[in-house]
């Protein structure tokens, strides 16, 4: 007889589910945090470096989501910060702008992995619970090209405080295009 474990119950086997999610996104982090609660881990949100770090010392969490690139510096301190106090928590980094030195560098900090923006909760979940001695497998359903970049112009479109023309000055794109973009829904 074998022994499945579905989907909603990969942390029962776990006897800390703290997670902790810093990301300064606030749409993104509100959306992750909802799905990795539902995927039993018990979250605790923060948008800075100095918010984190202020939780990390109360919490001490056993997992952690940290944007790489945050409002008040860089989220590398976070993840200095958990090492120090918890150092067996697994930490994955996230970043819109990734690199291979900034992937090395979290690596190095004690991140477990390194994943794009906008990650999926299944990817987060897969890597967060991945045995380390072995490489995680590829995401089953990653999001389409078209997908990433609905997902880049909505976020250069939040972060621009919803400004057509700004965004479209900063994407290098005419305002008529990104107004048709903005207009459609989401790809698959």
């Amino acid at each position: 007889m074998t022994t499945e474990i579905h989907k909603e119950d990969k942390t029962a086997i776990l006897g800390d589910k703290s997670l902790i999610i810093v990301d300064d996104d606030n749409p993104f982090r509100e959306r992750l945090s909802r799905a990795m609660e539902k995927k039993g881990f018990t979250v605790s949100q923060a948008e800075s470096v100095k918010t984190a770090i202020n939780l990390v010392k109360i919490k001490k969490p056993a997992f952690a989501v940290v944007d790489l690139r945050l409002g008040d510096g860089n989220g590398l301190e976070v993840v200095k910060e958990i090492q120090k106090l918890k150092i067996n928590s697994k930490i994955v980094m996230l970043t819109g702008y990734g690199n291979i030195p900034t992937a090395v560098a979290a690596i190095k900090e004690g991140a477990i992995d390194y994943l794009a923006k906008p990650a999926d909760a299944d990817d987060v979940e897969k890597s967060l619970l991945a045995d380390p001695n072995n490489k995680p497998l590829p995401p089953e359903n990653p999001m389409s090209a078209d997908r990433v970049k609905w997902e880049h112009i909505h976020r250069v479109f939040e972060l621009c405080n919803r400004n057509v023309s700004e965004t479209a000055r900063r994407l290098k794109m005419h305002r008529r295009t990104l107004q048709r973009i903005l207009s459609k829904r989401s790809p698959k």
